[in-house]
C-alpha cells in the first residue's frame, strides 16, 4: 500500500489540530455559535424544552462535530479504495451534508413525536382539570395538583408554568408563554381559550368542558386517520405478496396438465 494513503489523514489531522489553538473542541463550539438559525432550530428545541443559548451551541456542535467524523472516515475509506479525486471530494460533500441534514431531520422528528404525545394526554388531563375546577378550586391550584399527580409531557409543561408563576410570573403570562412553546394548534386553542375566561371573568367550566369534548373529536380524528394509513400498508403484502403466491397455487396444477398433454 502506498504511504500517503496513510501519512495524509495523518497530515490533515495534524493540520486541524494546529489550527485549533486552543482545544479542537472550544473552537468548535465557537464555530457552532456562530452559525444562523435558518432553520429555526430554536424553535424546535424550545418545544422540546431546551431553551438556552448553550443547549443550542451544543446541538449545532454535535452537528458540526458528527458531519466531520463522518467525513473524515469517508475520506479514508475512499483512499483505501484508491478512489479519484474528484470522485472523493463528492463522496465527502454528500456524506457532511448528508449526516448534517440527517440530525436536523432527527429532531424535527422529536418535536413531531413529543407533539403528537402531548396531544395524545392533552384530553384526559382537560377532564382532570375540569373535575378540579368544578369542586371549586382555583386553575392555579388544579393546575398544582395536576403537574403533581400526574407524568407525561405536558404534566412536565405544568410543572413550568407553575415554577414561573412561583418566580414571579403573572399565570396568564406563563401559560402564554407554555401554548407559544409548545406549537400545537390543540393546545394552543385551549389556553387562549382559558387565559380569556380568566380575564373576563366568564365561567370556566364551560370553556373547559368544550375543549374536552373538542379534544376527544380530534383523538377520535387522529385515531381514524391512523387507522387508514394502516389499512393502507397491509395493502401492499397482501396484493404483491399473498395474492402472486394464490394465483400461483391456483393455476400450478393446470400448467402440469397442459404440460402432460403436451409432452
Amino acid at each position: 500500500m502506498n504511504p500517503i494513503f496513510i501519512s495524509l489523514p495523518l497530515s490533515l489531522l495534524a493540520a486541524s489540530l494546529i489550527i485549533f489553538s486552543d482545544s479542537p473542541a472550544n473552537e468548535l463550539r465557537a464555530i457552532a455559535a456562530k452559525t444562523r438559525d435558518r432553520s429555526l432550530v430554536k424553535t424546535r428545541l424550545a418545544e422540546l424544552g431546551h431553551q438556552t443559548q448553550s443547549e443550542y451551541e451544543e446541538f449545532r456542535y454535535l452537528q458540526l462535530l458528527y458531519s466531520g467524523i463522518v467525513s473524515l472516515i469517508t475520506l479514508v475509506l475512499c483512499l483505501l479504495g484508491r478512489s479519484s479525486i474528484p470522485m472523493m471530494a463528492l463522496l465527502l460533500v454528500v456524506a457532511g451534508v448528508a449526516t448534517y441534514l440527517y440530525l436536523d431531520r432527527n429532531l424535527t422528528s422529536e418535536v413531531k413525536k413529543q407533539r403528537s404525545a402531548i396531544e395524545a394526554e392533552f384530553p384526559a388531563i382537560i377532564e382532570m382539570l375540569t373535575l378540579a375546577i368544578s369542586a371549586g378550586e382555583s386553575p392555579l391550584t388544579a393546575l398544582k395538583r395536576i403537574a403533581e399527580n400526574s407524568h407525561g409531557n405536558l404534566s412536565v409543561r405544568f410543572r413550568q408554568v407553575i415554577s414561573k408563576v412561583h418566580q414571579g410570573l403573572s399565570f396568564h403570562a406563563a401559560l402564554d408563554l407554555m401554548g407559544r412553546d409548545l406549537n400545537s394548534p390543540l393546545v394552543r386553542r385551549f389556553i387562549d381559550s382559558l387565559v380569556n375566561a380568566m380575564v373576563r371573568g366568564a365561567p370556566i367550566t364551560e370553556v373547559l368542558t368544550r375543549h374536552a369534548q373538542e379534544a376527544r373529536e380530534h383523538q377520535r380524528n387522529r385515531i381514524l386517520a391512523a387507522a387508514g394509513k394502516a389499512e393502507i400498508s397491509m395493502m401492499i403484502p397482501v396484493v404483491f405478496l399473498i395474492l402472486p403466491i394464490s394465483i400461483l397455487f391456483a393455476i400450478w396444477p393446470s400448467l402440469t396438465n397442459l404440460n402432460l398433454f403436451a409432452a
